[in-house]
């Protein structure tokens, strides 16, 4: 079966309502619910399958990235399975050989994000929906709701094909940080987050030494949506220039930076990587140095 040609990282609703019916196209949902910290070490995370149960594009599947879409073994949240393990699990959903996906969800884009990326670290074909379900639903499209009763398809398992450079390790960070090889580093946190002046879900505050600050939720607009290219280039220009390279993103368990890693992608940087254990896995190691404040 020929795979479906996707026209880039990102698509929009009528893109995607022209064509849903495809069998070559899997539309999954990749919705977690993370809420904001009450308190320091604050770390409270829900599967969202059972608000893709209630509302969902017809067709969809669930993806779950607090189940079989991350490595249970890892020492950190949300952490990338291998790659033969997220071929099995992109299996179970019906994803296979030939097979392009879309993924949206309910929560600003950076869950889909976060699933796109994995996805195309082991060279699936996959897009992103601009404005997940609110865009969809906004636009007057139909959402179905109840028990999946559409069986799973039995699917050929994808071969991954890791592209080199997609994740960075905790040493690699830790000699960019301290200068000894080259890269900047880039933490996709909201402001609070990056100097520290809010809680956190870890052990400890602040940001990795040397960082440069891109909120992630800066590059949408008031719906959701990704900016405009023009409007994109000017936010991302302000604090990171095509002299910054490679770029290595992170910030609290790998989900914000995923939606500044599709930002970058679709401006055209090829010289992204995220660190996946970003500052969950940075923060358990009180030798680590971390900053506070308002320090570029």
């Amino acid at each position: 079966m020929t795979t479906f040609p996707l026209p880039g990282p990102l698509v929009d609703d009528s893109w995607l309502a022209a064509r849903l019916d495809d069998p070559r196209l899997v539309v999954l949902d990749a919705t977690v619910l993370l809420p904001s910290p009450r308190h320091d070490g604050d770390h409270r995370c829900v599967s969202g399958r059972e608000g893709w149960l209630r509302r969902r594009l017809p067709g969809s599947r669930h993806a779950d990235l607090t189940g079989d879409f991350s490595d249970p073994g890892a020492p950190y949240h949300f952490a990338v399975p291998s790659p033969p393990a997220l071929a099995g699990a992109l299996a179970g959903v019906g994803v296979g050989e030939g097979s392009a996906v879309v993924v949206y969800d309910t929560g600003g884009g950076i869950w889909a994000a976060r699933l796109w990326w994995m996805l195309r670290a082991i060279s699936v074909p996959a897009a992103v929906l601009d404005g997940g379900l609110a865009a969809w639903e906004s636009a007057g499209r139909p959402l179905t709701s109840g028990d999946d009763a559409v069986p799973v398809p039995e699917v050929t398992p994808v071969v991954p094909v890791p592209r080199p450079g997609s994740w960075t390790d905790v040493h690699e960070v830790e000699a960019i940080s301290r200068g000894e090889r080259p890269g900047t580093l880039v933490c996709a946190l909201p402001p609070g987050g990056f100097d520290g002046s809010v809680p956190t879900r870890y052990s400890r505050r602040g940001h990795i030494p040397g960082s440069r600050s891109l909120p992630g939720r800066e590059l949408l607009d008031a719906e959701g949506r990704v900016l405009s290219p023009a409007d994109l280039a000017t936010r991302v220009g302000a604090g990171l220039d095509a002299t910054d390279t490679p770029v290595v993103l992170y910030c609290g368990g790998g989900i914000s930076a995923a939606g500044v890693a599709l930002a970058l992608t679709l401006l055209g940087r090829p010289d992204v990587s995220l660190y996946d254990g970003s500052l969950e896995e940075w923060s358990q190691d009180p030798a680590r140095p971390l900053t506070t404040g308002h320090v570029a």
